[in-house]
C-alpha cells in the first residue's frame, strides 16, 4: 500500500507518519520497493511520537475544553453490536461524515 501512496504523491510531498497499527501483530512487517520516489520527488517523511508533546497537553487543554463547552467541537458516537455488523457500520459512518463535511446536500 505505501508503494502506491508514494509512486502518487506529488512533487515536494509530505508525510507524516504517527502509527503504524496496520503493522502491530504482522509476525513479517512489510517492506517498501519503491524508495527511489522519495529521492525523485523529494518527499519528505516526519514520524511524531505523542510522549514528545505531553508538555503541550495543558496548553491543549486550555483551548480545547472551552470550544467542547460552548458545544463547538462535537462528535458522532456509532457503537455497533457484533463484528459481522462492522462492515455495514463503516459504509453508515462515512456516510455521516461525509454529510458533515459536504453538508445536508449529501442526502
Amino acid at each position: 500500500m505505501f508503494d502506491v501512496v508514494l509512486m502518487n504523491k506529488r512533487l515536494h510531498g509530505r508525510i507524516a507518519v504517527c502509527g503504524m497499527i496496520s503493522q502491530y501483530n504482522f509476525e513479517e512487517h512489510e517492506g517498501v520497493q519503491n524508495l527511489m520516489h522519495l529521492i525523485y520527488k523529494r518527499i519528505r517523511i516526519e514520524g511524531f511520537f505523542v510522549l514528545d508533546f505531553c508538555h503541550l497537553y495543558p496548553k491543549f487543554l486550555d483551548l480545547v475544553v472551552p470550544y467542547i463547552q460552548e458545544n463547538k467541537i462535537t462528535y458522532v458516537e456509532d457503537i455497533t453490536q457484533g463484528l459481522e455488523n462492522g462492515p455495514r457500520s463503516s459504509w453508515i459512518s462515512l456516510a455521516f461524515s461525509l454529510a458533515a463535511i459536504l453538508g445536508n446536500e449529501f442526502f
